[in-house]
């Protein structure tokens, strides 16, 4: 039967310290390679003790592994990829910042604010769609009174 969870904590007894690290250390070793055997895995495991030793395991060689490591993640992009690729985000964030200026000064519009710079023919414009949101809105009021009024008189008293 195990013992339990251990409090995660630093040990302040150095002797304790060391000896925990050292068990753990081959532990930690030990299910490396047992991982790199049973599932055929590249693994590489660096440890630095507190005095600053390194202790190391590599399935092909801790080295060939951080190169591996290092072409996977760190490699950058064929920069002509990755400039086009900036270009093309940054042209789409330009496009939906002049999109959301516009849809901005729609609703400022939309709310009688900012008329000024308006031309006769854009406020007429502003005015038939105002006209237009009005209507709809009436009849919204309308159709729910007329459902309002059904109901009312399904549900005795």
């Amino acid at each position: 039967m195990g013992r339990g969870r251990v409090e995660l904590k630093r040990i302040e007894n150095k002797i304790n310290r060391q000896v925990t690290f050292s068990k753990r250390r081959n532990g930690l070793l030990k299910k490396a390679y047992e991982l790199s055997v049973l599932c055929d895995a590249e693994v590489a495991l660096i440890i630095f003790s507190s005095r600053g030793k390194l202790h190391e395991f590599g399935s092909v060689g801790t080295s060939k592994t951080l190169e591996r490591y290092q072409r996977c993640c760190y490699t950058p992009q064929d920069p002509n990829v990755a400039n086009g690729e900036a270009q093309s985000w940054y042209q789409e964030m330009s496009k939906l910042k002049v999109k959301f200026e516009s849809l901005q000064r729609s609703q400022r519009h939309l709310l009688g604010e900012d008329l000024g710079p308006l031309s006769v023919k854009e406020l007429q414009q502003l005015e038939r769609q105002l006209e237009s949101a009005l209507s709809q809105a009436r009849q919204r009021k309308v159709t729910l009174r007329l459902r309002l009024r059904q109901i009312s008189f399904l549900i005795p008293i």
